[in-house]
């Protein structure tokens, strides 16, 4: 997981001014080669193709009459099978190296996620989940050090920057072609059953991600080998010395868990709530997530700003405040407008703590403890989003939305208070041992 950083300068740099008036000059400035336009290409197609997967396959199992229950339990074991995979395909790209493993996943997770949508049968599903999972953390364990390696020191925030971007911009264009494509088939005198026509669209989607493999094929590494790009190893130290005399990682670990559970409950379910609770037609649905995809981006942007004026950990814990109360408002409303308003809030707002959180996990933690403390939280997070998608799946069942996300939201107070009362004296410790080491250096 690669370290966030929030910028403090208060300018932006010419280079960066030149993005925003002369985004082609721009391009040419940072001098991207061919074989980094190679893996942007195949990002591009991955992105994209899983995009629109992964905000329609929820709602084509409600169309096959699965409810929330076994929706929690397939999302839990694909979030299971990523945990499971991700120390082994770090130890496996270290063999062989990464351009292996990127075929694996071009060919694994579009195959996974074509069988996943042709058979409809929870034990199936829960097995496959777990598989495209494993599949599908390839490309978290090996997108930081292929883009390092294609990159210089000069270019490479530029190049994280470009790709995360279009990102952004595939899963919005996604959600438009999912909400209206069976608007289109309807005009062109093609009538499909609701189920059939998500099928339809997941496994086009499958095949979307597919191409990426044809760029990968041309792709190339320098004589550097890409795996020293990125250390695999969970630490250079156990965790066990990691977190001996860590007063701030011991606060800092159970707080972050507890936020994800928070993220987790909800995010998964979202898009099964707007249509299933709030009766959102899928046209409706399409438009809101493309448009949150806007919203976090641009909010994304002010993320900096946000924490220069407020500092980092009041920033975090505003953010966090906020989103309980956009979820706790949500659960209270039954306004069709005000319910999209508050859902775009939310999954905005949620958005900008995730570059302080890590920020803040950075700053006190010593260099060499770094990369233990990432992975800690990693394997915490992991855990809990499994743990939440299963359990808040039950809950939603057995008591309906309102009350869940109201109990959500008063999680996510909680990981707020614990952030402000309880990281805040040790991460301001820690800080100021981090100082006294520099000075005495």
């Amino acid at each position: 997981m690669e370290q966030l950083v929030i910028s403090q300068t208060p300018c932006a740099a010419p280079s960066e001014t030149l993005r925003w008036k002369r985004p082609i000059a721009w391009l040419i400035d940072k001098k991207l080669s061919r074989n980094f336009w190679l893996f942007f290409t195949a990002a591009f197609f991955f992105d994209c193709g899983f995009a629109v997967y992964f905000f329609l396959f929820n709602l084509y199992l409600l169309d096959v009459h699965w409810n929330e229950r076994a929706i929690g339990l397939v999302t839990g074991a694909l979030t299971v099978g990523s945990l499971a995979g991700t120390l082994p395909v770090g130890f496996l790209a270290d063999k062989v190296g990464l351009r292996p493993m990127l075929f694996v996943c071009f060919l694994a997770a579009p195959a996974m996620g074509l069988l996943r949508a042709s058979i409809p049968w929870l034990p199936a599903q829960i097995v496959l989940a777990f598989f495209a999972g494993m599949a599908m953390c390839i490309w978290g364990v090996c997108f930081s050090p292929i883009v390092a390696s294609l990159t210089t020191s000069e270019n490479r925030a530029s190049a994280f920057s470009l790709i995360f971007s279009v990102s952004i911009g595939t899963s919005a264009l996604g959600g438009l072609i999912c909400g209206y494509a069976g608007r289109w088939l309807a005009l062109s005198g093609v009538t499909i059953g609701a189920a059939d026509l998500k099928r339809l669209i997941l496994q086009v989607s499958c095949g979307i991600a597919l191409v990426g493999l044809i760029p990968v094929m041309f792709l190339r590494f320098g004589r550097q080998d890409p795996t020293a790009a990125c250390d695999f190893s969970v630490a250079k130290t156990s965790w066990r010395q990691a977190l001996r005399g860590q007063s701030f990682l011991l606060r800092f670990l159970p707080s972050m868990a507890i936020w994800t559970a928070v993220l987790a409950a909800f995010t998964p379910f979202a898009n099964v709530y707007l249509a299933q609770n709030l009766k959102f037609p899928l046209t409706q649905v399409g438009l809101i997530f493309a448009a949150s995809q806007v919203c976090q981006f641009l909010l994304g942007l002010m993320t900096p700003w946000l924490f220069r004026r407020t500092g980092l950990l009041r920033g975090i814990v505003l953010t966090q405040v906020a989103t309980a109360a956009a979820l706790l408002c949500l659960a209270m409303t039954s306004n069709l407008i005000l319910a999209a308003f508050l859902f775009l809030s939310f999954s905005s707002i949620q958005w900008m703590s995730s570059p302080g959180l890590y920020n803040l996990l950075m700053s006190p933690v010593p260099e060499q403890q770094r990369s233990t403390a990432s992975a800690m939280t990693m394997f915490g997070n992991s855990l809990m989003q499994s743990l939440a998608a299963v359990v808040s799946g039950v809950f939603f069942v057995k008591f309906g939305y309102p009350r869940v996300l109201s109990g959500i939201a008063g999680l996510g107070v909680l990981a707020a208070l614990l952030f402000y009362f309880v990281v805040r004296p040790a991460a301001r410790e820690g800080e100021a041992v981090r100082a006294s080491e520099a000075v005495a250096s």
